[in-house]
């Protein structure tokens, strides 16, 4: 069963490179359902957006700091934490986001515009269960750098990655008002969030389930590329895929991912076409997904507004 595993975990690495380099796009920008408990800085985007929807469920007064810890603080690293500092913001983000004081973490970062506008009403309609993310973030986040510059700052910080190894990641922040925030979305986000207002996060939201579907197909033909060669080149359904492991229980419900994902396999088990459709047109999504490998196995997605219906075949 080692072996077979191990096997399984070569195959999705060698498809991983091969479908990346011929397929013509990259993974997104968005993380990957598989990526998501990682809390990696360069997929804040993600994680501040999934906050925002989250805000219902907290209801923490306003704050511009957390709660302040002791006036210095040095850890076995080296690195002096005081208080007001970019360091100390960046702990005080995973601390709440631990905590799961939702508000309190969102307001730490850029995004804070965009939340203040918006009512009980439309913050209950944002609202998702953040309470199994939190639940992965580590109790201490080791920060092992810090570097400012008049009112920029970066925060380097190690965080587990899904295989429970150190991952080094930077978190930009920048001074305003004499407080130090931390960068959730570039400069053009934050100019289309003054345009868009309280929609920014409604648009947020379409953005990144649009985003994990196209990850999550990207996923299921790496799956079904893996399953074959474990199974004498027949292809799996959904529940057989997730039973051996390589997609995960989510892809079986849109109440997480917004988005409904099937498989149609051929008559021989040896072709299939994959489809995701918002679960609520216009609300979770407007793109519609389908993935069909071409004649040499390669895997090719296509996509549009087709009003929240499956592609034609």
């Amino acid at each position: 069963m080692e072996e077979e595993k191990r096997a399984i975990k070569i195959v999705l690495l060698l498809v991983d490179k091969r479908y990346n380099r011929r397929a013509g796009f990259r993974l997104p920008f968005f993380a990957a359902m598989r990526n998501i408990s990682r809390f990696a800085p360069r997929n804040l985007l993600l994680m501040f957006a999934m906050l925002a929807f989250s805000l219902a469920c907290s209801n923490v007064a306003s704050k511009n700091v957390a709660e302040k810890p002791a006036e210095k603080e040095k850890p076995s690293n080296g690195i002096t934490i005081t208080q007001g500092s970019p360091s100390e913001t960046v702990r005080s983000f995973y601390t709440k986001l631990r905590e799961k004081k939702y508000r309190e973490a969102i307001f730490l970062t850029n995004l804070r515009p965009a939340v203040e506008g918006l009512t009980d009403a439309e913050l209950a309609d944002l609202s998702v269960d953040l309470s199994a993310i939190a639940g992965q973030v580590p109790e201490k986040i080791e920060i092992t750098g810090e570097i400012i510059t008049g009112d920029s700052a970066t925060v380097t910080i190690k965080l587990p990655d899904p295989e429970g190894n150190a991952d080094t990641d930077t978190v930009r922040l920048r001074r305003s008002n004499g407080v130090w925030m931390m960068l959730a979305v570039d400069e053009a986000s934050e100019e289309q969030m003054r345009k868009e207002g309280t929609k920014f996060l409604y648009n947020l939201r379409i953005t990144v389930k649009e985003d994990e579907a196209r990850s999550m197909l990207d996923r299921i033909a790496k799956a079904q590329y893996a399953y074959a060669t474990q199974n004498n080149g027949m292809l799996g359904d959904l529940r057989q895929l997730v039973g051996a492991g390589l997609l995960p229980q989510d892809v079986l419900s849109s109440e997480s991912t917004g988005y409904i994902y099937t498989i149609t396999l051929s008559d021989s088990k040896r072709g299939y076409s994959a489809d995701a459709v918002p679960a609520v047109y216009g609300k979770t999504g407007r793109l519609s997904f389908r993935v069909i490998p071409d004649n040499t196995g390669l895997a090719r997605m296509t996509s549009r507004d087709n009003g929240g219906k499956p592609l034609e075949k």
